[in-house]
Formats: structure tokens, sequence, C-alpha cells
């Protein structure tokens, strides 16, 4: 395993999460990697999954007169 980007977490845990100094140094590595969403997300959208997404769910008709 590399080292842990401990300034990084550091920002991403205190500055962008908002923990508590406690709260951020109580946390696994992998509990404060779920937090920041780096493990187990949905992936990011791509122009297929957009074409699918709008067939799925097409935009309603906007009413006359609006």
């Amino acid at each position: 395993m590399k080292g842990l980007d401990w300034p990084g977490l550091m920002r991403a845990g205190l500055g962008g999460l908002r923990l508590p100094p406690g709260v951020f140094w109580d946390l696994t590595p992998m509990e404060l990697q779920l937090l920041l969403g780096a493990q187990g997300g949905a992936p990011s959208l791509n122009r297929t999954r957009l074409e699918q997404l709008m067939r799925r769910f097409p935009d309603a008709p906007v009413p006359a007169g609006r």
C-alpha cells in the first residue's frame, strides 16, 4: 500500500466534508473514502447513458401559453 495523501485527505475531510477533527481522526481510511464517494458511486455520465435516460424519462411538452 502506498502512503496516504494526508494533507489532501485532511482538506477533504475537515474542509470539504466539514467534519470535526475528532470525527475525522476516528474514521478509518475506508470510512473516509466512502464518505468522499471514492468507491461504490455511480459512474460518470457518458453520451450512451444520457441517451438511455432521455428515452426512459422524456421531457414533458411545455403547455401552450407558457
